[in-house]
């Protein structure tokens, strides 16, 4: 009996905090394939694998956000057979997300410009905002034709159209995320340790975790999942406060 006692005593506890916007940082697909003797772009078929699992098991665990960083406005200097490929693998999967969606409840969010984007994939982007705008289950952004910089600037211009003096609450108004909460937690995989101009105005507190494992591992390794909310549940989130203390050394 001391025995059984001692061992759930010992058991890992649960996070005490959970981030409500999770974002995920995309990276490695292309490694994992070669490390593999896989053809490059099979590593992006990898990376879109048991996506809807992992939606799903942080949604289960208090997550409401989870923001998807896919291709960025940088990646078009990409190979044509690469870019190909991904417009139609994007069409494919938000295709079949569509059902998906609706079935659980979940609001979808694609953010960045429909500019260059394939007409049949920017008409799904706005068919599939659309369909699900009023679900409550969760919301699941992807980041498409997306650059942090390129955002700002264009909420710049529009704030400047509008003629009216901005705080910081209504500039977030012409932000393409500016319906997003706040990033708690940002996670990249494949041991790169930058941001790539990845949402940069919702990053301003964000705690940030740097993980070796490339995306294709991670989307289907919930043991990992589990790591990623711990982590976030040992952060000291201060959000510029601090612990009250003597510094002055006055008793």
């Amino acid at each position: 009996m001391f025995k059984l006692f001692k061992r759930k005593q010992s058991a890992t506890p649960a996070p005490t905090q959970v981030p409500q916007h999770i974002a995920f940082i995309c990276d490695g697909n292309r490694r994992w394939a070669e490390m593999r003797g896989l053809p490059p772009l099979m590593g992006h078929q990898a990376g879109i694998a048991n996506f809807e699992n992992l939606v799903e098991w942080f949604f289960k665990r208090g997550v409401s956000t989870i923001t998807f960083f896919v291709f960025s406005t940088e990646n078009w200097s990409r190979t044509t057979e690469e870019v190909d490929f991904l417009m139609d693998l994007f069409y494919t999967e938000l295709n079949k997300n569509m059902k998906n969606a609706l079935d659980k409840n979940l609001r979808y969010r694609v953010i960045g410009s429909r500019e260059r984007l394939p007409e049949k994939l920017a008409k799904l982007c706005d068919e599939l905002e659309d369909k699900t705008a009023e679900n409550t289950g969760g919301t699941v952004a992807f980041a498409l034709n997306y650059g942090g910089q390129q955002e700002i600037v264009d909420a710049v211009n529009l704030a400047i159209a509008a003629g009216e003096p901005v705080d910081m609450a209504t500039f977030e108004t012409y932000l393409d995320t500016g319906d997003l909460l706040p990033i708690d937690l940002m996670v990249r995989t494949s041991n790169e340790n930058r941001i790539s101009n990845f949402l940069l105005w919702k990053l301003a507190y964000a705690e940030l975790l740097f993980v070796p494992e490339h995306w294709p591992d991670l989307v289907k390794n919930e043991k990992l999942w589990q790591h990623v909310l711990d982590e976030f549940a040992k952060r000291n989130r201060r959000f510029g406060g601090g612990k009250k203390a003597n510094y002055l050394g006055n008793k």
